[in-house]
């Protein structure tokens, strides 16, 4: 069995997510960056994406995750992230119409602050649909 260590989730709203894994897996502001047990202590600047994390009965599991921190730590490693949702939270539908107002309003904008959010708001609703269609999550060879 693989090592494990204490993983968080922080949201403004929420608790996401606090278990022991084996590995995480989510892009930093540089790049993708995978964290296992014993890493060597950092904070970084998450960027919108994908969390692949690896939970202690070797499954891989998926979910969204806005911007934020990562913080790892020699006893547990923390994020804390604007938003973090499982697919089985996501509505689709509702990023549907997110994706096609920031497209319009990147379209359409005159002034750089709309457009930037804009896009802010595109990379979150295109990553939210990406996560709801990924297939289920599966253990490990």
């Amino acid at each position: 069995m693989a090592a494990l260590f204490r993983f968080e989730v922080y949201t403004p709203y929420r608790r996401f997510f606090a278990d022991d894994v084996e590995a995480v897996t989510l892009t930093l502001s540089d790049g993708e960056i995978t964290v296992y047990a014993n890493h060597s202590f950092f904070t970084a600047p998450v960027v919108t994406g994908i969390l692949k994390l690896k939970d202690k009965t070797g499954i891989w599991k998926n979910a969204f995750i806005a911007e934020g921190f990562l913080e790892v730590k020699s006893h547990n490693t923390i994020l804390m992230a604007d938003a973090a949702e499982w697919p089985e939270e996501i509505d689709k539908d509702r990023a549907l119409a997110a994706k096609a107002a920031a497209e319009g309003t990147i379209t359409s904008s005159t002034f750089k602050f709309e457009s930037a959010n804009a896009e802010s708001a595109l990379r979150r609703a295109n990553f939210r649909l990406v996560v709801k269609n990924m297939p289920a999550p599966a253990a490990s060879p």
